[in-house]
């Protein structure tokens, strides 16, 4: 069977380094906040100015004047600490994130990154951090369905979205399947209730494990 959100999540916290810095995009990837095991060491980063951020606050825990980026209420471990915008994004752009967990519209397989605007008319353009991220972090790792929802892959030979960035993305993470994006083409690590082979075929991007 395909992965849930909360499966995928767990295997992004899986493959996370010990005491990395690390910074959850928008939607999708905070989930991983809530499956990084007690001791990992990691320090969560939000770019509207908190350090240390812990797992999703649960009913009474929840604060509103203590968010995640998405406006979600959060937790505050030992040592968290405050700062403003400009001393957030400049933590990102200085190159001092080890990680980063993005969503996507679409990833091409030289690692290209789309994840701000479809470019449909009616649509509403989501700009924020995520270009910061996608060249500051050291590793930019995307979390996402592998198809949308008509059918068509997202992992693709080039992508036709405005980009948000340029051959930044290292690893992705989906429902079905996870990807490395290398020098050589995109390898396949793990499936998940496809086989290689079906995947070969429904994807117009050449694999290789």
């Amino acid at each position: 069977m395909s992965l849930s959100k909360q499966e995928m999540a767990a295997l992004v916290a899986r493959d996370i380094p010990h005491g990395a810095y690390v910074n959850l995009g928008i939607g999708q990837p905070t989930l991983v906040a809530d499956h990084l095991p007690e001791g990992s060491g990691v320090v969560l980063h939000t770019e509207n100015g908190m350090l240390n951020m812990g797992p999703a606050a649960q009913g009474d825990e929840a604060d509103q004047d203590l968010t995640n980026a998405g406006k979600q209420p959060v937790t505050e471990l030992p040592g968290s600490s405050y700062f403003d915008s400009a001393a957030s994004f400049a933590m990102m752009r200085g190159g001092h994130l080890d990680v980063c967990v993005l969503g996507a519209f679409q990833v091409s397989a030289s690692g290209d990154l789309a994840n701000w605007h479809t470019g449909d008319p009616d649509a509403i353009p989501a700009v924020g951090g995520a270009m910061d991220l996608a060249i500051g972090a050291k590793s930019v790792f995307v979390m996402m369905t592998l198809f949308a929802k008509d059918g068509s892959p997202k992992l693709v030979p080039a992508c036709t979205y405005p980009l948000t960035g340029v051959g930044c993305v290292d690893r992705v993470y989906t429902d079905l399947a996870t990807f490395d994006l290398t020098a050589d083409g995109v390898v396949v690590r793990e499936t998940f209730g496809i086989s290689y082979d079906e995947l070969a075929e429904r994807l117009d991007v050449p694999l290789s494990r």
